[in-house]
């Protein structure tokens, strides 16, 4: 049985500046630690936030500085820690990235990686973004075993998809973390509602860190970290516009009784 422990959001204001990001994403990282987290997740794209024409021009390698930083860390402060995610280069392709999350365990070890699979292609009247154009989307889903429990990934637009966290959960998923950096404008509409529905609908816990700054010079992003219960009720909540820690008490125990209480995931009548 694992014991009740603290988990932490850490929300961002990423910019096209990797030195400060990793400074800033180091800082959080430590304090995080510092009270009581065991589960830390970072943001989306947190080393470089910037133009998404830019993102092959700042890619790393699997082997790059910042990975082996964040299994130092892992390492260092005994954490489980999702390394949010990270523009890796594209393997024969020249032109694109994937935009790959990664969790680490507390002896460095990887526990698992993910490609985000649903690249965000939009066109608002005051927001356009085509990721598909230098991002190779990802094809398979992850659910690893922590010493924490069964954590299952996904990356910001791919919230939208319920079918991603149902497989998942198939997949015995308990805990998603979801790095993000969702806009301010489909934030302030979706991004709580959104969330809180997966995580009722597969009685699970959410932990969406966010970035809150602006990037691409026009785009702001809406902050609200939070840590959502299987309940659906909203453990924590970060600022919309500050960096921060977002901490809350992960209770898988709380998890089984929901799920014996309300067995909806066993009254499932189609696939």
């Amino acid at each position: 049985m694992i014991p009740p422990f603290v988990a932490a959001a850490i929300q961002m204001s990423s910019g096209a500046e990797k030195s400060a990001n990793l400074e800033q994403a180091e800082s959080l990282i430590a304090e995080a630690a510092q009270q009581g987290a065991k589960l830390v997740v970072l943001p989306e794209l947190f080393p470089f936030l910037g133009k998404v024409t830019e993102l092959r021009k700042n890619a790393e390698t699997m082997d790059g500085g910042t990975l082996e930083r964040m299994r130092q860390l892992a390492i260092k402060h005994q954490l489980v820690l999702c390394a949010g995610s990270i523009a890796i280069e594209a393997s024969n392709d020249p032109n694109k990235v994937v935009n790959r999350s990664l969790v680490f365990g507390p002896h460095g070890q990887t526990l698992s990686t993910y490609d985000k699979i649903h690249c965000f292609d939009i066109r608002l009247p005051d927001v356009t973004v085509m990721e598909s154009e230098h991002v190779r989307a990802g094809s398979q889903l992850s659910v690893s075993a922590t010493p924490l429990g069964h954590v299952g990934q996904a990356i910001c637009y791919d919230l939208r998809f319920p079918e991603v966290f149902r497989h998942l959960t198939e997949d015995g998923m308990q805990i998603c973390v979801l790095p993000a950096a969702f806009t301010d404008k489909t934030g302030q509409a979706h991004w709580e509602i959104l969330a809180r529905a997966r995580a009722i609908e597969n009685q699970i816990y959410v932990i969406a860190a966010n970035q809150c700054g602006l990037y691409a010079d026009s785009i702001q992003c809406y902050g609200n970290s939070m840590i959502i219960d299987p309940w659906g009720e909203v453990l924590a909540r970060g600022s919309s516009r500050e960096p921060g820690i977002i901490l809350a008490e992960i209770d898988l125990a709380k998890l089984r009784r929901i799920r014996s209480e309300l067995p909806a995931l066993t009254h499932r009548r189609l696939a």
